[in-house]
């Protein structure tokens, strides 16, 4: 008897979800039904504001072209002069270095 109670329970708990749901995307497909049938484009609109958003495209993609191409940047101030660099010592790597020091379980 439980276990029929739960069944029936669970059951119209999913039912429940699912009507839920169905009334949610059923409202969201009206609203977008209203706002379409209040404002039909042509097709000669459609075209227009399409070919603006594809120009905003096209303006980003070229500002950023100029940035990583560097066309616009005077970096002649930012080098390094090649007679200040025999000044600093060159560091030696140490090649010593013993892993098994790494994995030791005394520590």
């Amino acid at each position: 008897m439980k276990k029929l109670i739960m069944i029936i329970s669970f059951v119209s708990l999913i039912f429940a979800e699912t009507n839920a749901t169905k009334e949610t995307n059923t409202t969201k497909v009206k609203q977008s039904v209203d706002k379409n049938s209040s404002k039909t484009l042509t097709k000669e609109e459609i075209l227009k504001e399409q070919l603006k958003k594809q120009m905003e495209r096209e303006e980003k993609y070229a500002k950023e072209q100029k940035f990583y191409q560097g066309k616009e940047y005077n970096l002649k101030d930012k080098e390094v002069d090649a007679k200040t660099l025999k000044d600093v010592p060159a560091i030696e790597p140490d090649y010593d270095f013993d892993i098994t020091d790494v994995y030791r379980d005394d520590q």
